[in-house]
């Protein structure tokens, strides 16, 4: 059977960070492979958080059940244990397993400082992002590992801006930063370690330039026009869509050798190549690659080849 094909049926997963973005995009698509999926987040119909916009996880449990799965939205803010512990008990008393975690808990956007040194950078701002982006992780591990350990085959998927390889050779956006995206990559390395013995697997996974809600509000523009932005920044050309990184989690939850991946970093591109998938319009962006070849010396904008 083709690796899109490929159903997940029977299979629980939770998507830590759901509301919007990569970790909607996710827990779509793998409920677009049949699996129940339990999406958690800040923000709720009731009540937005900090970021203060519309996308809500009732929202996102929604688009799961309507693209062939089972969504279940539940209110968790990850630097809180006792809460991330109440979800995670909730699962197993409601399924009694944990086939997929996705670490995609993030909070950034409205904290980090572009080329801001970390003497400059403000200081609540760039710790508030680190505790955002590295503390959710370990606390939605700590609760959730033991649940998915209980049956063999289990993934972690931990999500991050950018593969080991490049994130080790190019400074990202500022200290904070850095460290951040860094550190989650790291996070799936030590994982690996752990868990492969246990016989589960641990990823770090990065989408390309993500065609995320706040992206297309930012360059004013929507995912049915999102190609008018290319006046302004020729290099959007090369974006993707969040369910193009939802489709690579997918293909590696259905993956019954997805062992050969524990403890990598790995990009939706790379995973395009390997399992066929393709983004909504039917490409296979290669976004990293781009990146290292085409945008960072400077050449002009020119996706061909690279989508």
């Amino acid at each position: 059977m083709p690796e899109t094909q490929r159903t997940l049926e029977g299979k629980v997963a939770l998507v830590a960070g759901a509301t919007r973005g990569a970790g909607r995009g996710i827990a779509v698509q793998l409920g677009a492979r049949g699996a129940t999926v339990y999406v958690s987040g800040r923000s709720t119909r009731g009540r937005r958080s900090e970021y203060d916009r519309p996308e809500t996880i009732e929202e996102t449990a929604e688009l799961v059940t309507a693209a062939g799965g089972r969504g279940i939205p539940v209110v968790a803010d990850h630097l809180v244990p006792a809460e991330v512990e109440a979800l995670v008990g909730r699962i197993d008393a409601e399924q009694g397993r944990l086939d997929v975690l996705v670490n995609d808990i993030w909070g950034g956007e409205v904290l980090f400082e572009w080329e801001s040194t970390v003497w400059e950078h403000d200081l609540d701002k760039g710790l508030r992002l680190l505790r955002l982006a590295v503390e959710t992780h370990a606390v939605t591990s700590h609760f959730a590992v033991p649940l998915l350990l209980r049956e063999p085959g289990g993934l972690v998927v931990e999500m991050t801006d950018g593969t080991a390889e490049y994130n080790a050779a190019n400074y990202r956006v500022s200290f904070f930063y850095d460290i951040a995206k860094s550190s989650v990559l790291r996070m799936a390395f030590a994982l690996g370690h752990e868990l492969g013995p246990r016989g589960a697997t641990a990823v770090a996974l990065t989408p390309g330039w993500l065609r995320s809600e706040m992206m297309l509000d930012h360059f004013g523009v929507t995912e049915a026009n999102w190609r008018d932005a290319l006046t302004k920044v020729p290099h959007f050309g090369i974006s993707e869509t969040p369910s193009y990184v939802g489709r690579a989690v997918a293909a590696l939850a259905a993956d019954p050798e997805v062992a050969r991946w524990n403890g990598a970093s790995l990009s939706s591109g790379q995973l395009a190549q390997v399992y066929g998938f393709t983004d909504l319009d039917g490409s296979r962006p290669d976004c990293w690659r781009y990146m290292v070849e085409v945008q960072d010396p400077d050449r002009p904008a020119d996706t061909t080849g690279y989508r």
